[in-house]
């Protein structure tokens, strides 16, 4: 799942962003989650929650008379607002792509949605001009930064990704988009996590890591208020050898060289047969 070197050479990670979409119902708070195709080049078959690289078309001027102001995070996760601002679009913009959920000021149906994905899919119009004709804007301020992971230097494809929640908007069920990914739903984060310790899907440690906190929150407003609590700055896990095995220390544990922990939980996770397994550091 991980394409792994101790002895690669560092390549720079791309600006990307992930959207954990998130709402109540009668058995508690749920996520949503799609499973990438087997194919994908990175994380092919794991389950995730929709995100992807920033774009170029994030950037663009426009996009200021078409969001709303975002929340200004209390550790900086970007170079500057404008980049905030497009980061946060990426999110938007990913989870129209892949989960047809997109947080808006106004009101937007499940059709109307799956309409918007196939012509930006198409490339006949842009998701900018597309929110212009509707008279609609994306609702940036409904958003919470959370947390910031940075893929590890051992890895050949590496990534800056700034987590990011929200509730999803009422009428916005989900779909996946069946190119990308091959499937979604909504469970409880504890469910998710069952089928994983079951091996019956694919996990990678940040998305593990983000299932496991969730599921202390019963609600979506104590999500959000959870999100305001987290500590920003970049969690990169470190590769280290572990006995005939290895694993991605993160910050905080022994073997790794920033010594305060910036994510509650276990310090490591573990590579035992395919997965990764969160563990205690055998460290003291």
């Amino acid at each position: 799942m991980l394409d792994l070197d101790v002895n690669r050479e560092a390549v720079a990670p791309r600006d990307a962003a992930t959207l954990v979409l998130v709402r109540d119902t009668p058995s508690g708070l749920e996520v949503f989650c799609v499973e990438r195709h087997e194919k994908s080049g990175f994380m092919g078959g794991a389950l995730v929650f929709p995100g992807g690289k920033l774009d170029l078309a994030d950037q663009a001027a426009e996009w200021t008379r078409l969001t709303s102001a975002p929340r200004p995070t209390r550790t900086p996760v970007a170079s500057d607002d404008a980049m905030l601002r497009a980061l946060l679009i990426a999110a938007c913009r990913e989870s129209l792509e892949e989960a047809a959920i997109l947080p808006v000021e106004g009101e937007l149906r499940h059709a109307e949605l799956l309409e918007l994905r196939a012509r930006a899919a198409a490339k006949t119009a842009s998701l900018a001009s597309l929110l212009t004709q509707r008279g609609l804007r994306l609702d940036l301020g409904a958003l919470r930064v959370f947390a910031r992971w940075i893929t590890p230097i051992a890895e050949g494809r590496r990534f800056d990704t700034r987590f990011v929640m929200a509730a999803a908007p009422a009428g916005q069920p989900g779909a996946h988009d069946e190119r990308e990914t091959v499937s979604s739903f909504w469970a409880r984060p504890a469910d998710v996590l069952a089928r994983f310790d079951a091996g019956e899907v694919q996990l990678a440690p940040p998305t593990h890591r983000t299932l496991d906190l969730l599921r202390g929150c019963a609600t979506a407003a104590a999500a959000l208020a959870w999100c305001e609590e987290q500590d920003l700055s970049p969690i990169c896990p470190r590769l280290v050898p572990q006995g005939d095995t290895m694993a991605l220390a993160l910050p905080g544990d022994p073997e790794h060289e920033v010594r305060e922990a910036r994510v509650a939980g276990t310090s490591r996770f573990v590579l035992r047969g395919e997965r990764w397994l969160p563990e205690a550091s055998p460290r003291p």
